[in-house]
């Protein structure tokens, strides 16, 4: 088969399984783009990217464009004469970088295109309950997520399966779709088509703060499915009062079930061996959750920490 040279452009875990499978396979890594190191945490240590410690180690150049329309840094990929990108959770590309390639570039997208376009695709597709997902090879053009599709393969969603291990699985299975890929472009033997025309596309826009917030008065149903979309990262969270106190608690694991209780969603019964939340349609109990400031921990955990019960609320 063909060895193909490849440029790598991508930044977390994620992308890092797809750079290693592509090393490990009959193709031929010949750069790497990914984000700069940046400083974080309490002590501002530096921190690279996945994808670049796994370049380094495995002597592949890395690139750290601020820009990626920087002269410099384009003619530099120029010289690697690459015969196709690659790119795995990366950042928005200028056409100049995309079209350099001879056979174009390629993205790995974590669902069957066209839902699903956008940020966050793994926890939309656990939040809106759907039984499978997916990963595509599409190649890029100037809109987000509808270039032409090179390969699709389904993945069944587990049940009460949160968003961190769907993401896993995919990252295993995309590794290898982009593997698959790459040997079909190789050998000419994939037929790239355009995606299908769909009125309405269910879409994953970026998920922020205040999207993460838990709606109690939804069903319990979708209460469980929202908190499982948003475990174990970014976390849905809701605001716990105690006393004159109001402190974010996250909750990323529970139960639920229908009842006709009566009472108001959103309110809440606690005591030493009980924490239930009222939602529209029946109760939830949260069984891992973690309050402001402090760690992650079971809900046993969580209720030896208190004393005067009646002090909480929602």
């Amino acid at each position: 088969m063909k060895s193909l040279k490849v440029v790598f452009l991508g930044t977390p875990e994620f992308a890092k399984a797809s750079l290693e499978a592509i090393h490990l396979s009959n193709h031929k890594v010949v750069g790497v783009v990914t984000v700069a190191d940046k400083a974080s945490g309490r002590g501002q240590k530096i921190n690279q990217s996945p994808v670049k410690v796994y370049a380094v180690e495995n002597n592949i150049p890395v690139f750290q464009p601020e820009k990626l329309r920087n002269p410099e840094f384009l003619e530099e990929l120029r010289k690697l004469d690459a015969d196709v990108f690659v790119v795995v959770a990366f950042r928005m590309m200028p056409k100049v970088l995309f079209e350099m390639p001879k056979m174009g570039t390629f993205n790995l997208h974590a669902s069957l295109l066209p839902d699903y376009r956008g940020a966050a695709p793994i926890n939309y597709a656990v939040i809106n309950g759907e039984e499978k997902t997916g990963a595509t090879t599409f190649f890029i053009n100037e809109k987000i997520d509808e270039g032409n599709i090179l390969l699709q393969e389904e993945l069944e969603i587990l049940p009460d399966e949160n968003a961190g291990s769907l993401h896993d699985r995919l990252m295993v299975m995309g590794s290898a779709l982009v593997v698959k890929t790459l040997d079909g472009l190789a050998e000419n033997a994939i037929t790239e088509k355009p995606q299908p025309n769909t009125e309405q596309p269910k879409n994953a826009y970026k998920i922020f703060k205040e999207d993460t917030r838990i709606n109690w008065n939804a069903p319990s149903g979708a209460v469980h499915q929202f908190i499982l979309g948003m475990s174990p990262y970014p976390a849905a969270f809701t605001i716990l009062k105690i006393g004159e106190e109001e402190k974010g608690l996250k909750i990323f694991a529970g139960k639920f079930e229908i009842t006709d209780h009566g009472r108001p969603a959103g309110t809440l019964d606690i005591s030493k061996n009980e924490f239930k939340i009222y939602t529209q349609d029946g109760l939830y109990f949260p069984q891992e959750l973690q309050l402001e400031g402090k760690k992650r921990m079971t809900v046993k955990d969580f209720l030896n920490g208190f004393r005067n019960f009646e002090e909480i609320s929602l």
